[in-house]
């Protein structure tokens, strides 16, 4: 027997014992991993670098939300930065005494919520549907028809729908010749927000099935063949079978909905805010986006963006923690 003290480990990832014999220790040297690793670093550089110059570095001007910054005082940015007073917490104080800062936390809320009831299960039921399709070439045609409207412009899609629920719609002149006035749905703020979710279905729902897709692709046949001798009928394979296939995919995408529930549409809102009226389709990416280049109050609208993303930040970190509770991965591994 070799006593255990007698064993000495040596980096790149070997250990030597006191006879001379060597093993894997399972752990690897950084330099050893970088060797290793290199083509695959080289090859995600042009993309780190881009979100490090895109996405990282631009955080830094957040210090604006605790300034009155002024882009005027000076022709360079950074130079107008160092140039602007410093504010402290005031720009928040003001935030957070606003009622149309409330007033559009209170609509983005209601819009997600209607958004993960009605609108995040329609890719999972369309994905179940086009995978239950025998044969290929109506299942190829079915995603050609589903995908399409991603492709549309906000301006195309409100367009359509205000063609058919506008007040001068399809809908509106057919009512109209039976005698019924006053059929606008576009400009009705109490049914605003579920237009506007029926928009998104409309829009994303086929595209948001490619996942989902992808996820059932991975499942074997052998599965559903195994389950159809055992005596389970359709109903039975695809809740014993599709429908654990894709709970790892439908745990990520909705970590990652949660995460992104502060932002419910910026174009799609701004497009139809002056025809509802701001109480109804005024959110916080609106809000940010009025008060900082409109009104060029650009320390107040930093100030209410980086409020934002804290917020996103901790929802993220919540939904995600709840994933491993209930056994999933998540966004990341514990």
């Amino acid at each position: 027997m070799v006593p255990q003290a007698a064993r000495r480990e040596r980096p790149g990832g070997v250990k030597r014992t006191a006879d001379g014999r060597t093993r894997a220790t399972g752990r690897t040297g950084l330099r050893l991993r970088l060797r290793r690793d290199r083509t695959l670093i080289l090859m995600t550089l042009p993309a780190l670098l881009l979100v490090l110059v895109f996405h990282y570095i631009p955080v830094l001007g957040n210090v604006v939300a605790f300034q009155d910054y002024d882009p005027y005082l000076s022709d360079n940015g950074f130079v107008a930065i160092l140039q602007s007073p410093w504010t402290g917490l005031d720009q928040f104080e003001r935030i957070f005494s606003d009622s149309a800062f409330w007033r559009s936390v209170e609509n983005t809320l209601v819009l997600f919520l209607l958004q993960l009831v009605l609108f995040f299960p329609v890719p999972i039921v369309l994905a179940l549907l086009i995978n239950s399709i025998v044969r290929p070439r109506v299942r190829a045609v079915a995603q050609a028809i589903l995908y399409l409207p991603h492709f549309f412009s906000w301006v195309l899609v409100i367009t359509v729908f205000q063609q058919i629920f506008g007040g001068a719609g399809i809908i509106a002149q057919t009512l109209r010749l039976h005698g019924i006035e006053g059929f606008d749905l576009m400009t009705d703020p109490g049914v605003f927000k579920f237009l506007v979710t029926a928009e998104g279905v409309w829009k994303d729902a086929g595209w948001g099935i490619i996942v989902f897709l992808a996820a059932l692709s991975s499942v074997g046949n052998d599965l559903y063949e195994a389950a159809a001798m055992d005596g389970a009928g359709r109903w039975r394979r695809m809740w014993h079978i599709t429908l654990p296939a894709l709970r790892p995919v439908i745990a990520l995408l909705l970590v990652l909905r949660v995460g992104d529930a502060l932002t419910v549409g910026f174009e799609q809102l701004l497009l139809q805010r002056d025809a509802v009226g701001p109480d109804a389709a005024e959110v916080l990416d609106t809000y940010v986006w009025w008060n900082g280049i409109r009104n060029q109050d650009f320390g107040y609208a930093a100030a209410a963006g980086l409020v934002k993303g804290v917020v996103g930040v901790g929802l993220v970190l919540t939904a995600n923690k709840v994933a491993h509770l209930m056994g999933e991965q998540g966004v990341y591994r514990k």
